[in-house]
Formats: structure tokens, C-alpha cells, sequence
């Protein structure tokens, strides 16, 4: 087995990939995604300590989830941005505990998690690291499984609370969840009951990010209307745009409103043409293709 990766629904034989992903997802990209998200957990167990403080750490909510999102299935492929914000977080991770040791907060025995170091740029030692905290890590497949889930689950809402945070929306108590949650997948005294618990925890703050999203979107672009989208095609050259972040959406509009191109949404962005905001631009021309 060269790697294993179950993150989605397109896993090999809904068991999951051992060669390569059904995404294209490569191995070392796999084992990347693995050492990031543990990297990500060992700041939230000390991010943990400094939420019991009521300490602010300024750019720490931005940090986990930006590198949550980034390993969703098919986020991103560059293994070089891995490697940067790999580095990124072992470095903030360090600047975290000197904080707390300043504020004279008792560290107590830290786990792996929260004190691993990659010495070198080396690939080869990058992934040796990886190899050691895969999903396979865990040995027990309940709590694997247990884990695992909530892992996803935080993925997704840290997607939803990035679109958020870039219209300016943040929930501090979501962030400071998803640290707590992050830090309990490391904690082999939780049995199968308590990570069921913190699995339907999860859920409860799933629900809590997408309401703040959609405060974010429609404080921003209005409430969506019915609306009759063109489905068809103008003679000039056009840009499609898939996804879901408005914010880029209407930053592209902007930019290309006297550029004599159109625009259409695809996929995912369909949502777009029922916001009142985007309606004022007259090269919006619609959505081509299916909804997905």
C-alpha cells in the first residue's frame, strides 16, 4: 500500500485509495494533507490551553481553518503550498507555547502532536513524518472511524467559516470548537460514547457555520430571489466560474465589467444569480451548463 486516503465518497471500492486517489490526488500529496491536519491539531491542543485563558491570539483562527480547507478532497494539488504552510504552522505552533510560557501557563506533557519537527526540505523526510500519523495511525477502526468523522466534519466547516471570514464574518465560539475537537482526536482516553458525543457536537456547530455563511452572504449581496437564469451562450469570450466563495465572485465581476468578456457561473456557483447584488452587472450573462 503506497498510501490511503477515505476523505470522500469517491474512495476505491468506498473503502479507500491505496495507489492513487480517484481524484488524482497523488500519494505524497496524501501523506502531505495527513501531516498538515496533524500539525493543525497539535496547535489546537495548546490552542485549547489558550482558550481557557481567554487569550487572543491574533491570526490563530485563521491559520486551522485555511489549512482545514485546504485538504478538502480536491482543494489543492500544490504540494510546494503544503510544504509553506506545513512549515507555517510548526512555526506558529513554537511561537504559540513561547506565549504561553510567557503568560506562565503550565504546558504539562505535551503530546507528539505539539512537538514534532520536519529539520529539513527534504521530501523524503516529509513524508516519513506522514507516514507516522496517516488515518491508519490509529489502530482501533471504531475510534479511527470516530475520529476520522469528525476530522471531515471540521473540514467542511472550516470551508464554510473561510467563505465567511472573507466578507468579514467570524464566530469566535465555532473556532474555538473547532480547536477543542482537533484536540480531542489525539486524546486516547476518549472511548467510541464520547467521540459519538463530540461526532453529534460536531454537527450542532455544522448547522451554527453555514447559518453564519448565510448571514455573511445575504448582509453582503441580499436575500436570494426566484429568478429566471439565461442558460444560454453570448458571442463574446466568456469565463466560467465554479465554486462557492461570492466574495471572489464578485471581485472578478469588477474586474472584467469594461473588459468586453462574459460571465457565467457553473457547478456550484449557480446560487449566484439569485443575489440581487450581482444582478447590476450587465456582462453577468447567466449559467452554462448543468448545475453540477
Amino acid at each position: 500500500m503506497t498510501m490511503f486516503c477515505y476523505q470522500c465518497q469517491e474512495a476505491a471500492g468506498g473503502k479507500g485509495c491505496t495507489k492513487v486517489g480517484m481524484c488524482g490526488k497523488t500519494a505524497d500529496l496524501a501523506a502531505l494533507q495527513d501531516l498538515m491536519i496533524y500539525a493543525l491539531k497539535g496547535i489546537s491542543a495548546l490552542g485549547v490551553k489558550v482558550d481557557e485563558a481567554e487569550i487572543t491570539i491574533p491570526g490563530l483562527d485563521r491559520l486551522i481553518i485555511d489549512g482545514l480547507f485546504m485538504t478538502i478532497t480536491n482543494a489543492n494539488f500544490d504540494k510546494e503550498r503544503f510544504f509553506a504552510k506545513i512549515k507555517e504552522a510548526l512555526k506558529a505552533r513554537d511561537e504559540l507555547k513561547a506565549k504561553l510560557i510567557e503568560k506562565g501557563i503550565e504546558l504539562g506533557d505535551l503530546g507528539d502532536a505539539s512537538t514534532f519537527t520536519v529539520n529539513s526540505n527534504d521530501e523524503i523526510e516529509y513524508k516519513a513524518s506522514s507516514e507516522k500519523v496517516g488515518v491508519l495511525a490509529t489502530e482501533n477502526e471504531d475510534i479511527r472511524s470516530l475520529r476520522e468523522l469528525i476530522t471531515y466534519g471540521l473540514k467542511g466547516m472550516a470551508a464554510y467559516a473561510e467563505h465567511a471570514m472573507n466578507l468579514g464574518y467570524e464566530d469566535k465560539e465555532i473556532s474555538k470548537f473547532i480547536r477543542k475537537a482537533l484536540a480531542a482526536t489525539l486524546d486516547d482516553s476518549l472511548t467510541a460514547d464520547d467521540l459519538i458525543a463530540l461526532t453529534m457536537e460536531t454537527g450542532k456547530y455544522g448547522v451554527d457555520v453555514m447559518a453564519l455563511l448565510d448571514k455573511a452572504n445575504t448582509s453582503t449581496y441580499g436575500n436570494p430571489e426566484i429568478t429566471e437564469v439565461n442558460i444560454g451562450v453570448g458571442t463574446r469570450p466568456g469565463i466560467l466560474v465554479s465554486g462557492h466563495d461570492l466574495k471572489d465572485f464578485e471581485e472578478l465581476l469588477e474586474q472584467t465589467k469594461d473588459a468586453g468578456v462574459d460571465i457565467y457561473t457553473h457547478g456550484e456557483m449557480l446560487p449566484a444569480n439569485y443575489y440581487p447584488a450581482f444582478k447590476k452587472y450587465d456582462h453577468f450573462i447567466g449559467n452554462y451548463g448543468n448545475a453540477w
